[in-house]
């Protein structure tokens, strides 16, 4: 099975982008692209730096405003707007949206917000919690909706995405990776990449026990047991699993394997990892 998901209409096969800003639709030649360009409404100065230089570096064009009254002068200049909730002072970025779902109702909205303190549900097409969501849930969403935009679809990688979910919910501080019952590793994050000094890219489509034949044998047989009872399997030894010696430390460790379903549908194990002593 494919690691991606197709965005955009079934069967679709148009190559027409939509029209740059002035532009009706007539004014383009079949088969003619051009950027995204993204509204970015926040208070944050440094916030919107961040988001605007990491959609630049994606392939979209940004718009930056720090307030209502900013944004409200470039909704006839965009494609798609990125709306921060609160921004300070009694403001809110559901007002932006609320004028730009009445002026132009074409164009999608996302809504950044901190907290659930407020019940969402408005003009916005989406909205992601901030802390919560990362920057690939921003990028995949303009992605979506960008595909919907052009009549076309956008196929991007879901693995990584689907597999961070994980390693967010476990905390950056947590070794963690995800592998087939056979071994083989589908997703690490940046501890465990830290861990066995290698870089993230490295692991997906290798497998543990070749890479690293003087892990016990007995946790081949550990996964397999995960995989087949989806019975979940605790270790507080580490018992040689990936346990490097460090400058003569000695490290005990709290390990979980716990089940669960690959995104190609075939079963699978998580493995995390966490310090619970460290012995000089």
């Amino acid at each position: 099975m494919s690691n991606e998901i197709v965005f955009g209409p079934p069967g679709s096969s148009s190559q027409v982008a939509p029209p740059a800003i002035g532009q009706s639709t007539d004014d383009l030649s079949p088969g003619v692209d051009r950027l995204i360009r993204v509204l970015l409404l926040d208070d944050d100065a440094e916030s919107l730096l961040l988001r605007s230089t990491i959609l630049r570096k994606h392939g979209y064009l940004t718009e930056s405003a720090s307030t209502i009254q900013e944004a409200s002068e470039l909704l006839d200049q965009i494609d798609i707007a990125v709306l921060d909730y609160h921004l300070g002072a009694g403001q809110f970025g559901t007002e932006v949206a609320s004028v730009l779902r009445r002026r132009r109702p074409e164009v999608p909205i996302i809504i950044l917000s901190a907290t659930l303190e407020r019940r969402f549900g408005g003009v916005e097409d989406m909205h992601l919690l901030k802390g919560y969501s990362s920057v690939d849930d921003l990028l995949a969403a303009l992605r979506s909706f960008e595909a919907k935009l052009r009549g076309k679809p956008v196929v991007v990688d879901a693995r990584d995405f689907f597999y961070s979910r994980i390693n967010m919910a476990m905390g950056e501080d947590v070794v963690l990776e995800v592998l087939s019952g056979e071994g083989d590793w589908l997703y690490v994050n940046e501890a465990c990449a830290r861990l066995l000094e290698r870089p993230r890219e490295w692991f997906p489509g290798r497998n543990l026990f070749i890479e690293f034949p003087e892990i016990s044998a007995d946790w081949r047989d550990i996964l397999k047991t995960v995989v087949t009872t989806k019975e979940t399997y605790i270790d507080r030894t580490y018992r040689g699993l990936l346990n490097l010696p460090r400058k003569g430390e000695e490290w005990v460790w709290n390990v979980l394997a716990f089940p669960m379903t690959l995104h190609d549908n075939q079963p699978g194990v998580v493995l995390t990892a966490r310090i619970l002593e460290r012995k000089a």
